[in-house]
């Protein structure tokens, strides 16, 4: 008799099946099989939170299959992935087939390659049914929020909004970021680099650093006159070195990725989203076709909060690095590396590659472009982390003058680059020429630098992935899930940066519940329920308490904002002078999920809606009768033109202030870090803001 194998995915059945003989078939369920049902909320709040599953009218075929491959099976092994949604996926793919959940036989691994497998079914394990309950926790409790809250906003703000337990929570961040880049206001401050030359007539770049007076902070030098004043004290002065000091550091490796750190790498380094990241990653877990040698998993599992590697994985990495790079390279015993998370407890490996001695380039010609990418970002972290540490050769000096002023010069050069040969960071080399202490030296320029401070950046998905994991909200499987919810509802949008604005109802809708129902987006109380949940999978709590503490106080709120609170409560319809174009009854402005739009008042006889131009208030200087007005560019990059194009095509691509150049004339911009310049790229104000932009 043959023994079955349940799995989510196909591409893991096809990959685990090559491993395993005849006696095994391997079969998929296509994730979920069962779950709450959609069109009723499924939880008997009154019953102890009793939780009513169904297999979806999709899967209906997937479970009858599945029933009929287990018929006459010898035993039957549950092979979903090793959290805890892989652990519910399991404990529901029993109930289905009729098996009783603590008899059920699991078999967990944490890379899909051959060892791996044929391990874990010489020891299967029992249904860790502590798993299963924090995960019912979550679903109930999310399922509990999300079906009676979104109504709730449907009838006090516009329909087709949703809410969530740790979505709204990702959208207040959003908010609150948006409003203190709003509410920032930038403050000028200059600088002064001095381009000095040594005995050997080599030069050096140093900035001044102190006054006779006292130590510069950054903010110190705050305008043109102080400025000015400094470089006439300046004028005709000699400058000798002082405290030269040369030193060498080490510098180690970052540990290998978590989830976290993955998503945040693949963001900043390779521009990849949140959501992208994990398809590409599951692709690379699952398997990939590698010619004749089939099928093999890429990498370990990706969803986990632990920096652990494998003793097998650490010792290959060593030979592999000796081979590839030298002796010198190669450390004499592994570097390990200890979890900072408290709850490190998903996952009992890091991501990493399955075999170290499958390079980049091995793989490359059954990769697509990305899915490279991406296995060479994680197969250079892991190795790298098993490499020496690089050698960094670092010097500075003080440039003190006749009369007091202290410039500082600093630089380092990578002696021994070490791990950085396969893991570089943005540090470049920036090497001083030989300085020696008493020798004077000689000040062939000083160039001064109007600058002005910038308010906070956007969260891009590196950002707000951070954010999320600092303040202990979601883990390893829900930071790409909340960011694809946030945006596919339509709260946040992408600027042309990539990074995530908030649309207008984002605001309305968090205001709501920040005032009304401040538990769901508090932080704290957010971070406390993640800790719950973990406490249940330990087993040192019952999910049921944990439901009822949040539910029962959250429902009668609740019901006291229903009567409090009148229908669209927040957003009223703008009157606008506009008539409908198609029974000419007045245009009003609603608020709609994706923000402003108008709209006929004869609503619902007549469903006439237009966009709103996103006018400025600023009279079109070209043409002198249209205003200007913030539009999208086919690429998505926010620029302002007139609002009588094709008529008129003038546009700029920051955003104008109303106010007039006084040099000049023409029109003065902000751009979105706040630089307020001429939108005449000849005029002369703008003099010192070029010269910024060409140094960056």
């Amino acid at each position: 008799m043959s023994k079955l194998v349940i799995v989510e995915s196909p591409a893991k059945a096809k990959t685990i099946s090559k491993f395993l003989g005849k006696k095994f078939v391997v079969k998929s369920s296509f994730g979920h099989v069962r779950d709450l049902p959609k069109s009723k909320m499924g939880v008997d709040t009154a019953n102890n939170f009793e939780p009513h599953y169904i297999v979806s009218r999709d899967k209906s075929k997937v479970a009858k299959e599945l029933k009929a491959d287990a018929k006459g099976k010898e035993e039957i092994l549950f092979a979903t992935d090793e959290d805890r949604e892989g652990e519910a996926i399991s404990w529901h793919l029993a109930q289905i087939l009729g098996v009783d959940p603590t008899k059920a036989k699991r078999i967990v691994f944490h890379e899909i390659t051959k060892t791996a497998i044929e391990e874990a079914i010489l020891h299967p394990r029992p249904l860790d049914l502590k798993m299963v309950d924090a995960q019912q926790a979550r679903r109930i409790l999310d399922r509990l929020v999300g079906y009676e809250l979104s109504p709730f906003l449907w009838r006090k703000v516009a329909k087709g909004l949703s809410a969530g337990r740790v979505q709204s929570v990702a959208v207040r961040l959003v908010v609150e970021r948006e409003r203190e880049i709003k509410a920032f206001n930038p403050e000028e401050y200059w600088t002064i680099e001095g381009n000095f030359a040594n005995l050997e007539k080599i030069n050096f770049t140093a900035k001044l650093s102190a006054t006779p007076e006292k130590k510069l902070e950054k903010l110190d030098i705050k305008n043109e006159d102080t400025t000015n004043k400094i470089l006439a004290d300046l004028k005709n002065v000699s400058y000798i070195l002082d405290s030269v000091e040369k030193k060498t550091s080490h510098r180690n490796p970052p540990p290998p990725f978590t989830t976290s750190s993955l998503q945040q790498d693949a963001n900043n380094r390779l521009g990849f989203s949140a959501k992208q990241t994990m398809r590409l990653a599951q692709q690379l877990y699952e398997g990939i076709e590698l010619g004749s040698q089939g099928s093999h998993g890429l990498i370990t599992y990706m969803r986990t909060d632990s920096v652990n590697m494998a003793q097998k994985f650490l010792d290959d990495s060593r030979d592999v690095i000796t081979a590839d790079f030298g002796p010198k390279y190669a450390l004499d015993k592994p570097r390990l590396y200890t979890n900072k998370s408290k709850n490190a407890q998903e996952a009992h490996e890091a991501v990493r590659p399955t075999e170290a001695a499958r390079t980049p380039d091995l793989v490359k010609p059954f990769l697509d472009k990305n899915q490279f990418r991406l296995y060479e970002l994680i197969w250079n972290r892991a190795m790298s982390t098993q490499m020496a540490p690089a050698e960094i050769s670092s010097t500075g000096a003080n440039i003190i003058s006749t009369n007091k002023y202290v410039f500082r010069a600093s630089g380092q050069t990578v002696v021994f680059d070490g791990f950085l040969k396969l893991y570089p960071d943005k540090n470049r080399d920036n090497a001083l020429p030989n300085l020696v202490n008493g020798e004077a030296v000689k000040c062939e320029e000083l160039k001064p630098e109007q600058h002005f401070t910038e308010p906070p950046a956007r969260y891009n998905d590196a950002g707000l992935v951070k954010a999320l994991e600092e303040h202990g909200i979601g883990r390893p499987s829900t930071y790409a899930p909340t960011i694809a919810t946030i945006e596919d509802r339509g709260y946040v949008e992408r600027d042309d940066k990539k990074r995530l604005q908030p649309r207008d109802i984002a605001y309305t809708v968090n205001d709501l519940l920040v005032q009304h129902f401040p538990k769901i987006v508090d932080l704290e109380f957010t971070a406390k329920l993640e800790e719950s949940f973990d406490e249940i999978a330990r087993g040192e709590k019952e999910w049921q308490p944990v439901i009822g503490e949040f539910y029962f106080p959250f429902k009668e709120t609740l019901k006291a904002k229903e009567i409090e609170l009148p229908d669209k409560v927040k957003i009223e319809d703008e009157q606008t002078d506009e008539v409908c174009e198609k029974c000419g009854k007045p245009m009003v402005i609603k608020n709609g999920r994706f923000g402003k739009f108008m709209a006929c008042s004869g609503y619902p006889e007549c469903k006439t809606t237009k966009n709103i131009a996103n006018l400025t208030g600023v009279k079109c200087p070209k043409c002198g009768l249209g205003e200007l007005a913030g539009r999208k560019s086919k690429r998505g990059k926010m620029f302002y033109g007139c609002n009588r194009y094709p008529n008129c095509d003038f546009a700029l691509w920051d955003k104008p202030t109303g106010e007039k150049c006084e040099k000049c004339g023409s029109l003065m911009t902000q751009s979105f870090k706040g630089d307020v310049k001429c939108s005449n790229k000849e005029c002369v104000s703008n003099a010192s803001t070029k010269d910024k932009e060409e140094k960056e």
